[in-house]
């Protein structure tokens, strides 16, 4: 109120708004301005403009006040779930960094074994082949020896009855069958 004095006063005191004649006087603008002003101030704060205004201003702090309560709880949740999903990436990291090691480990586990499996296939391959070496040298040499002995007959066989008279021929066996008797009884 003393803010409102003051400026009646300099309205009243300044030479260049002053009227002709006197200030309270209903010819004066100034003063007639003045009286309908207070009388505006008057209805404002009779109808309680000024609570008004300061509830509305209190609602709408009240309500900026709730929304950056709002906004800091929502940043906090933020924050927390980008905490959480920065955690769950880590995991995922080493999780595919353990699949990844476990799977080269058992990828040289397997060459090892298939390396293992391929040297006894060989060595088994190998064996066989050398059985299979063996026995057509064993066959071939059967084979020779057999068409030697064959060959050895057939040569006797000739050289006897080229040389053997039938004396010879008839006293040969009379010696097999003697000595067949001899060696029965």
């Amino acid at each position: 109120m003393r803010a409102f004095a003051t400026m009646i006063a300099l309205f009243a005191a300044s030479p260049a708004l002053a009227a002709s004649g006197p200030f309270f006087s209903l010819a004066n603008t100034n003063f007639v301005v003045l009286i309908a002003f207070l009388l505006f101030i008057a209805v404002l704060v009779y109808l309680k403009v000024p609570g008004l205004l300061s509830g509305m201003l209190d609602k709408r702090a009240e309500g900026i006040q709730a929304e950056l309560d709002e906004a800091r709880k929502l940043r906090e949740e933020a924050q927390s779930v980008l905490a959480s999903y920065e955690r769950k990436q880590k995991e995922v990291a080493e999780q595919s960094e353990r699949i990844i090691a476990h799977a080269r480990e058992e990828a040289e586990l397997a060459a090892e074994q298939a390396k293992e499996d391929l040297k006894k296939s060989i060595a088994r391959r190998l064996a066989a082949a050398e059985d299979q070496i063996a026995s057509a040298q064993a066959s071939a040499v059967r084979d020779v020896r057999d068409q030697a002995i064959a060959i050895a007959v057939g040569a006797a066989q000739d050289l006897i009855a080229k040389n053997m008279t039938a004396a010879d021929g008839n006293k040969l066996i009379d010696d097999a069958i003697s000595e067949v008797e001899a060696k029965l009884h």
